[in-house]
């Protein structure tokens, strides 16, 4: 017995040294083993902004396609209004791309079904709606607005005197009234928009909304400061704060529903700082793209500030611009 045992113990120690120099010669397989050197190329990578025909008037939309890993495309798509979806694929052969949504605030249950082809660095297509209805689209790689140098800034000026609405105009049958100092919606209606536009520049401005009621800054008209809170304990990217679907504040700063608060925004290039009542709740982050309910999607063009006046009751007043010299 002890003759077979030692026989057994022999074979065993063979057979784990064996099993040593075979894994001494594997290599032992991590997560990034099979990625290649030269990944295949994806030239509609990117973002895109795009201008889409509604029976001869033009909406802006905003995508952009990234790549996950090395093979899979994935997006986020912001449409007329609303905030920015993801897009869990976007399918890519032979030049063409095609992807789907699922409703954010339709009211159909069907997806939105995008496609389009990708010729001379732009891309068109037909995008159709959860209605049914189908819509011809044109996007253009959207600009980085990148700035060289710090900017110089000029003296600050008043864009609302107290008095009228010298410098505003409505979009449309016009609600708001000037009074006491106070640029006010007394309810829902028309978006109000300054005469003006602007490229960089630093935004003060105040603003009182009741209870339930829902607003936004617009920089440039395509980026919107949410004014809405319907509390939790945590800051999110469509509440008070924060650039509506895209940048979340890094704390809730807001007071009641009631109170006056204030913005104080500095917007360079794609660039942006959002003090709210004096805390700084975004710091020098970019904005990828146009929010919902923008006034168009040519992100390299001046733009005008815009109070959206469409959601309910609001008051503004102290509202003052510097802009770069």
């Amino acid at each position: 017995m002890k003759r077979i045992s030692t026989l057994i113990q022999g074979v065993i120690h063979n057979m784990v040294m064996t099993s040593f120099a075979f894994l001494s010669i594997v290599p032992i397989t991590r997560g990034n083993s099979f990625r290649s050197e030269n990944p295949p190329p994806f030239p509609v990578e990117g973002r895109w902004d795009i201008t889409v025909n509604q029976g001869g008037k033009e909406a802006p939309s905003w995508l952009e396609i990234q790549r996950s890993g090395e093979r899979t495309l994935v997006g986020r798509f912001v449409g007329g209004g609303g905030s920015a979806r993801p897009i869990s694929r976007v399918s890519y052969s032979d030049g063409k791309i095609s992807f789907s949504i699922p409703p954010q605030w339709e009211r159909e249950d069907r997806d939105l079904s995008v496609e389009g082809i990708f010729q001379g660095d732009s891309l068109s297509g037909s995008m159709t709606a959860p209605n049914g209805k189908q819509y011809q689209w044109v996007g253009r790689r959207a600009p980085s607005l990148l700035r060289s140098g710090e900017p110089v800034w000029a003296a600050p000026v008043a864009l609302f005197d107290g008095t009228d609405l010298k410098g505003w105009h409505a979009m449309g049958n016009n609600q708001w009234l000037a009074e006491a100092g106070v640029l006010r919606s007394p309810r829902s209606g028309s978006n109000i928009v300054t005469d003006a536009s602007f490229t960089d520049f630093k935004l003060h401005i105040e603003f009182r909304y009741p209870k339930g009621s829902n607003s936004g800054v617009y920089l440039r008209g395509r980026y919107e400061l949410q004014i809405e809170d319907t509390g939790g304990t945590e800051p999110v990217n469509n509440q008070l704060g924060a650039v509506y679907g895209f940048l979340s504040p890094s704390e809730k700063a807001g007071k009641e529903a009631g109170e006056w608060q204030s913005y104080d925004v500095t917007l360079v290039g794609r660039l942006v700082t959002v003090a709210l009542n004096g805390k700084t709740v975004i710091c020098n982050q970019e904005i990828p793209g146009i929010t919902g309910g923008a006034i168009d999607s040519k992100e390299g063009e001046p733009g005008p500030i815009y109070l959206q006046g469409d959601h309910g009751p609001i008051e503004f007043r102290n509202i003052e611009i510097t802009t770069v010299k």
